[in-house]
């Protein structure tokens, strides 16, 4: 399982030094590299991150800032000279602080918790046959097995099942990391699939009943490598 990163960071150096680091440890990927909070929020709404390995310290808009912006579930790496926003830190609940300059085995330890806190959640959602998700003032149970798949509209998600639709008002990123991965495919920004539900996949689309949904470039590999081909 690799891990998409993305470094925030205005110092050119620190940034060298994270992207070197993330080259030197299997599982994680560099997606993006930014050098303003304003550029990496403006990223992340193309979806596909796994980790922020994010600096405080920046002009205009500062980590700290990012973070209340967020909307969607990440795993946060704090990369920074100062010490004193580790509590502020941790009541984001950000997964680790880190304060330069960071030796190779402080960043191991760190990205280390990340992939175990990504695959303990996963682990957990093996578990679990059906979700509940608020809809019309209800709580309504859906048997994962009956989702075709997940369709965003603005800041609300839309479950469609075999029988009927749901508006939830979530996050992709949150449902992503709340369905097995053993069922379900992010494929588009604005889509997640059940892969036991599609019927053919033509060029850079898949059909699931009679909707088309179109695969983003950024998730077309990962979602390729999956399938089982003859």
């Amino acid at each position: 399982m690799n891990l998409n990163c993305m470094v925030v960071d205005d110092d050119d150096m620190s940034r060298t030094i994270i992207k070197r680091y993330i080259e030197k440890t299997n599982f994680l990927a560099l997606k993006y590299e930014c050098t303003s909070a304003i550029d990496a929020s403006n990223l992340l709404k193309e979806g596909n991150t796994d980790v922020i390995f994010l600096d405080i310290q920046m002009p205009e808009m500062t980590g700290m800032d990012l973070i209340k912006t967020l909307e969607e579930d990440y795993q946060i790496v704090m990369i920074t000279s100062a010490q004193e926003y580790a509590v502020e830190a941790f009541e984001k609940q950000v997964t680790d602080y880190l304060v330069k300059p960071i030796e190779y085995s402080r960043f191991l330890m760190s990205a280390s918790k990340v992939k175990k806190n990504i695959e303990n959640l996963q682990r957990q959602n093996e578990k679990h046959h059906d979700i509940y998700v608020r809809s019309d003032s209800k709580l309504i149970r859906l048997d994962i097995e009956n989702i075709m798949y997940v369709e965003a509209l603005a800041d609300y998600v839309i479950f469609h099942t075999k029988s009927k639709k749901h508006i939830v008002h979530y996050t992709m990123k949150g449902i992503e990391n709340r369905l097995p991965t053993s069922m379900f495919s992010r494929v588009h920004r604005s889509y997640i699939i059940n892969v036991f539900n599609v019927n053919s996949i033509e060029d850079n689309s898949i059909l699931i009943g009679e909707k088309i949904i179109p695969i983003g470039a950024s998730y077309k590999e990962m979602f390729i490598n999956r399938l089982n081909f003859l």
